[in-house]
């Protein structure tokens, strides 16, 4: 049997390796955590730039490139990440060696550019690791089952830092990037924002789903679905080695952790949508289906929906979608106009959802109403209400984007002291 020794994965993100200085200040804290006494591996990003700009040789070539092709060109950022660190691991006395996603195996299927993982073969990564050897893997890819390279998205990275810690049976997944833990909302906006020592998986993945921007969406259900425990730290700050109980950034982890929950545990917002409404409808059994079906064709995702019907039986119905979709949505509905019968089609760009996220909501009421009573009492007019278990969602107009985070900020008692 082999001595129960700490085991973590350390991810870094495009920022934390933009350059050889960088990648060698990574190398370091890398370093300090072998010499911690820890079992290391390491999943890296692209440099900063360069996946973008790969995409861009293979848009400029062919708009309409071949999906496999181009998951062989964009991840070769990753490629060249992971051969540099090691080497920068070498050269400071670490043992070190690149893989890439098809060595290791992490399969996935064969949706090129936007693949999910099926399956980690991690036994060759944790003999290496207890022998003393760090694995610097290459995030963002996988094999597909016809061994093509495929790519796992944009914010992959994460994902795969994610999965490979669930793999290897890891203590911790650090993922370092340019903010040192996630925080109460954005800092930007409220200076008295406060960094969160502790947040549960589901308040993170609503507050990644409707705009906060630390950690992917799909990572965080990754985390949540195998229960592997993420710490948020900054790559900017130097320090000894994060150990149990002296953890500097924001732990993503099962409510089960977190004695004292937060009624609130943050706001966030996300200035990508657009409200479209469909009026003057008439109101007849099917038409939810007649507007959302041809949306739902057209690969539009939807998101907060209201729907009102007059004393003259015409009904409106209001959602939001993204931005970039809002030109395909609007071409899909007025391609079905002869099917819904519409009077009227209305859209808005000029817009904010701002939502209020906490596990605290389960068991207290009144939230949504302080979130009402907070923008009423700042003539901000709400356009549309969503509501989940822990989420409240209001759509605003964009000019009061400011104005609200900062005021319901102060309204839920979450201002630092």
């Amino acid at each position: 049997m082999f001595p129960t020794v700490p085991r973590i994965v350390m991810k870094f993100g495009g920022t934390s390796v933009a350059d050889i200085d960088r990648i060698r200040a990574v190398a370091e804290k890398v370093r300090k955590q072998v010499a911690s006494g820890c079992e290391v591996a390491v999943v890296v990003s692209a440099m900063s730039g360069v996946t973008n700009r790969l995409v861009g040789y293979c848009q400029s070539l062919s708009a309409l490139h071949d999906a496999r092709e181009y998951d062989a060109v964009v991840a070769t950022g990753e490629q060249v990440t992971s051969g540099l660190l090691a080497i920068a691991l070498q050269a400071i006395g670490v043992d070190a060696r690149s893989w890439q996603g098809w060595q290791i195996a992490l399969n996935t299927d064969d949706a090129h550019g936007k693949a999910r993982i099926g399956s980690i073969n991690g036994g060759a990564l944790i003999e290496r690791m207890r022998a003393g050897q760090v694995p610097v893997i290459a995030g963002f890819q996988g094999v597909a089952p016809d061994g093509r390279i495929t790519t796992l998205g944009r914010g992959g990275s994460d994902t795969s830092a994610v999965a490979l810690a669930a793999a290897l049976k890891a203590d911790r997944c650090d993922i370092y990037t340019d903010v040192d833990g996630i925080y109460t909302t954005d800092p930007r906006i409220v200076a008295r924002a406060r960094k969160l020592d502790k947040i549960t998986y589901e308040e993170m993945l609503e507050l990644a789903s409707v705009g906060a921007k630390v950690l992917q969406t799909r990572s965080v259900e990754l985390a949540m679905k195998e229960r592997v425990r993420v710490q948020v730290l900054s790559s900017f700050v130097d320090g000894p080695a994060p150990t149990e109980g002296s953890l500097p950034g924001s732990l993503v982890v099962d409510e089960d952790e977190i004695v004292e929950k937060e009624l609130v545990a943050g706001i966030a917002y996300s200035r990508d949508e657009a409200k479209i409404s469909v009026r003057r409808v008439p109101d007849r059994p099917g038409i939810a289906a007649a507007i959302f079906g041809p949306l739902t064709a057209a690969n539009v995702n939807v998101d907060m929906i209201v729907q009102s019907t007059g004393a003259d039986g015409l009904t409106n119905m209001t959602f939001t979608t993204s931005k970039s979709d809002l030109a395909r949505a609007i071409q899909a509905l007025e391609q079905a106009r002869g099917i819904i019968q519409y009077g009227e089609l209305v859209t808005d760009d000029d817009v904010v959802k701002i939502s209020v996220v906490g596990v605290g909501m389960r068991s207290h009421a009144g939230v949504a109403n302080t979130m009402f009573r907070t923008l009423s009492d700042r003539n901000i007019n709400i356009q549309v209400i969503s509501t989940s278990e822990i989420k409240v969602s209001v759509l605003i107009a964009a000019e009061y984007t400011e104005l609200a985070v900062r005021a319901l900020h102060t309204a839920y008692g979450l201002d630092a002291a």
